[in-house]
Order: C-alpha cells, then structure tokens, then sequence
C-alpha cells in the first residue's frame, strides 16, 4: 500500500512539473500592445495621415486632460473638431505650444514649449480629424 502511494505521489509530481510553459509574449509584442493602448483612438484605425499626430499625442501629456470622446480637464478631441476647423490650426497649435486659458474654462492648458509648430500642427490635424 505505501509503495502504491508513493508510486501515484510520483506520478502526480512529474505530470504537475512536466507542464510546458505558457508561450511568453515577446518584448516587441508587448510594446506594440502599450503603444496601441495609449494611441488615442475611438476603436477605429487612424487614417495614415493623421498617425504621425496621434503617435505624438500618445508621447505626451495630452492624455490627462483630453481624451477623444470625453470630456476630463480639457475639452474632447470631437468637442475641440466640433468647434474649429482646417482653418485654425495654425491658431490651435500657438494654443498647444504656449498653453492657454479661457477657452474651455477656467482651468489653463498646460504650455509645451519643447513642441514644434509642425508638431503640434500635426496633433491638431489628427484633433480635427475626430469629428
């Protein structure tokens, strides 16, 4: 009877540590799924010619405050294309760069003075793009 039992005890060790490891994911996988996680998004794929803007929104700040299709601090990426158009972008961008107050509320913006103007010309290209 002890021998049966030891013999069954073995036979349950082996089979418990004979399992394969679960297939880890790779690191490059594993940063292009972060990356898709903070890429701003409404579940849609982001047109090729606003990617570059929406890759820079994900490397900053923008995120805290302002998000596609809800209003945190500041206001949505669809509330923000509701009001302005392609015409102000040039207007938009000074906004980003040098930061603002009064246009949302009372709450300031947060200058980026390390952007550039073709930049931040393109985060509000991809803005604009979320109507």
């Amino acid at each position: 009877m002890k021998k049966t039992l030891l013999l069954w005890s073995f036979v349950a060790l082996v089979v418990c540590c004979d399992k394969k490891k679960e297939a880890q994911p790779k690191d490059a996988e594993v940063i292009e799924h972060q990356a898709a996680e903070q890429t701003p998004s409404t579940g849609a794929a982001t047109a090729p010619e606003f990617q570059k803007g929406a890759d820079l929104i994900a490397q900053n700040d923008c995120s805290g405050c302002h998000k596609v299709d809800e209003k945190l601090t500041g206001p949505s990426f669809k509330e923000i294309a509701a009001k302005y158009t392609t015409a102000d972008v040039a207007t938009l961008s000074k906004s980003i760069i040098d930061g603002s107050k009064g246009k949302w509320g009372e709450i300031p913006m947060t200058a980026h003075p390390s952007l550039s103007q073709e930049d931040a010309s393109e985060m509000v290209k991809y803005i604009l793009s979320n109507k």
